[in-house]
């Protein structure tokens, strides 16, 4: 037996103990060493939008501890990183690059128990054999922490690369928390110039840290004069919403330029309507688009630039708790609370 945290529905969530998953000849068993939280898990949590009993966290590194007699290529011992995603490859969505859209992509490939849906909130994982192409043996220099940000990180650049941005373009990033910090670094080092917005100015701070040329208000009445002054008075050439929200995204179109882009990152849950004035995107051009989840194609980019620390993930995390503290751990991410950036869970 093994100790997990449960969601048995919306707020509630129980450390129970369940059965350590037994592996197939085609899988791996994973001893979990953290996992990140994630706010996709936390909107899962906090609306019961899945039905229970699961076990979530997906951002997740650990030990190999166990092979199935089938698997090539893994061995015990091995410090991995795991990806709970994997397209199948020739599918009509995988052969037009819309892998995250792919059925197989779409099924959960790691598991602690009941209905696959991540399992990092627990002591072993079992990764299904589709998703073995997505488990990354971490070098011996770097940390399980690092590790587990490589998926979040393959999620912000399958974004960037949605954009067709050229170098000195201007993108706006609206939010300055984990994942529009990491938007930021990945955009100045890919040549671009960033400008952030954020509602708590210990945020706005650390957004110039982490690579925005400034940062303001997102509650500024002056921010699209401001913006158009910097940029020529085109506007930006992108705008990418990591928070939510109906004013930010209506905002957005006095933001971005004629012909640019507004990337919606977390407009996760279904159902979620607002006003848009379609002369925007039919005369004026401006293009509305979406990123979802991971692309396995980046995976060895993304590693190469976690690994070699050019870009460095490590400041990015502010909390550390163990896998009983996990309702705490999520809702202390769920917090606007400055302090809070990237929560893990320790196993």
């Amino acid at each position: 037996m093994m100790r997990a945290v449960v969601y048995r529905g919306a707020h509630d969530l129980r450390v129970e103990e369940v059965p350590v998953p037994r592996i197939g000849r085609q899988e791996l068993l994973v001893r979990v060493a953290v996992c990140g939280v994630c706010p996709t898990d936390i909107k899962k949590i906090q609306t019961g939008s899945v039905p229970p009993p699961r076990i979530l966290g997906h951002e997740t590194a650990g030990t190999v501890v166990r092979v199935g007699s089938g698997v090539t290529g893994h061995r015990v011992g091995d410090r991995v990183a795991l990806h709970h995603h994997v397209p199948c490859g020739t599918c009509h969505f995988c052969r037009h690059d819309d892998f995250a859209q792919c059925a197989t992509y779409l099924r959960t490939g790691v598991t602690a128990g009941f209905e696959p849906a991540g399992g990092g909130y627990a002591e072993y994982v079992k990764v299904l054999p589709f998703c073995l192409p997505g488990v990354v043996r971490i070098p011996s220099r770097n940390t399980f922490e690092e590790g587990a940000l490589l998926e979040p990180v393959n999620t912000v650049l399958k974004a960037i690369r949605r954009l067709h941005l050229q170098r000195g373009d201007s993108v706006v990033v609206v939010g300055q928390g984990p994942i529009g910090l990491l938007f930021n670094r990945l955009l100045e080092l890919s040549g671009q110039q960033v400008f952030g917005t954020d509602l708590v100015e210990r945020r706005r701070k650390l957004g110039r840290a982490w690579g925005a040329a400034t940062t303001w208000d997102g509650r500024d009445p002056g921010l699209a004069e401001r913006i158009h002054k910097r940029t020529g008075q085109r506007g930006a050439d992108a705008v990418v919403l990591t928070v939510p929200q109906d004013a930010a995204f209506q905002g957005a179109f006095d933001l971005v330029r004629r012909g640019g882009r507004i990337l919606l990152f977390a407009h996760t849950l279904r159902g979620h309507r607002t006003p848009t004035d379609l002369a925007a995107v039919c005369v004026d051009e401006k293009t509305v688009l979406g990123s979802y989840s991971s692309d396995l194609s980046l995976q060895r980019e993304v590693a190469r630039l976690v690994f070699s620390r050019r870009l460095d993930v490590r400041p990015l995390i502010t909390h550390r708790l163990c896998l009983e503290r996990t309702p705490e751990a999520i809702a202390l991410a769920a917090s606007t609370t400055p302090e809070a950036l990237k929560v893990m869970v320790e196993a």
